[in-house]
């Protein structure tokens, strides 16, 4: 099978303003169909912008809402598929109450998703963080709870997290035993933690023998700067493509082939003893 062109699209689009990303997002899908890519990977949350605050609640919606919707439309105009990241509600808002207020009540939950289109339109996969980052991420969002979220792509089967969850070994090492062949990671990597791209993300792609697609937002928004430095790792732990600092597309190719030839070689998956890891089941230090 051919390799997969993968297009990264570094950018903090414009926050508050989800017209304004998916003309965004409109104008790189065009881009990177125009370089061949197959498949076009957004940031973190790209849909409306990271830095919300109480826009939350205002700006979430469910799965299969009027932002999905525009999102299949430029898939489909471009032919090619889209990963973008989102607030995703799940249960009815009630009245005036603010997200974090009703979510403790039970009345609604808002995750921090992302969700895969397909050239055709189709809604592939989505999946909800399940490590949340710092106090603002858990006063306004819920925990996702399914760690290994995949679907089928050009004849890869495509995984996704989203930014703190690849930090995690036990993770992103659930979808190497899953079989887990490009694992899409959108994320919102701010300073002074740049060396989890830097040198993090190669190595988790190298130890789990996968591609891994690492999409940073770029700049200043609100309280947080992001570090950019999106790449795409590959098996081998090099780096096919990365991004500088700034807004831009990149792209890289995920080969099945080279994939193939990786795992035959390496042999960490066949060498594991999981009998003698069960204490990472435990909570962890006191």
């Amino acid at each position: 099978m051919p390799p997969l062109r993968t297009a990264l699209l570094q950018s903090s689009g414009r926050p508050g303003s989800v017209a304004g990303n998916l003309k965004v997002l409109d104008e790189a899908a065009a881009r990177a169909a125009a370089a061949g890519a197959g498949l076009l990977v957004c940031p973190e949350m790209f849909l409306t912008g990271y830095a919300l605050g109480d826009q939350v609640p205002r700006l979430a919606e469910p799965a299969d809402g009027p932002g999905a919707a525009a999102v299949a439309e430029i898939a489909v105009r471009h032919g090619l598929a889209v990963l973008y990241g989102y607030p995703e509600r799940d249960g009815e808002r009630d009245g005036e109450q603010d997200g974090a207020r009703d979510r403790q009540r039970g009345r609604e939950r808002i995750y921090n998703a992302a969700q895969l289109i397909g050239a055709e339109g189709t809604r592939l996969a989505n999946y909800r963080k399940t490590h949340l980052f710092g106090g603002y991420e858990r006063e306004w969002f819920t925990p996702g709870e399914r760690p290994v979220v995949q679907a089928e792509l050009a004849g890869l089967r495509i995984g996704i997290m989203i930014c703190y969850d690849v930090e995690f070994p036990e993770n992103i090492r659930s979808h190497a035993l899953a079989g887990t062949d490009l694992l899409l990671v959108p994320t919102a990597l701010m300073h002074p933690f740049r060396f989890v791209a830097d040198s993090v993300v190669p190595v988790r792609a190298f130890e789990n023998q996968m591609y891994v697609a690492y999409v940073n937002r770029a700049g200043q928004e609100g309280e947080f700067e992001f570090v950019g430095l999106s790449c795409l790792a590959g098996p081998d732990g090099t780096v096919r493509a990365r991004a500088g600092r700034s807004e831009e597309l990149v792209l890289g190719e995920a080969d099945g082939e080279l994939l193939t030839a990786s795992r035959a070689a390496n042999p960490y998956l066949r060498d594991r003893h999981p009998e003698l890891y069960t204490s990472l089941v435990g909570a962890g230090p006191r």
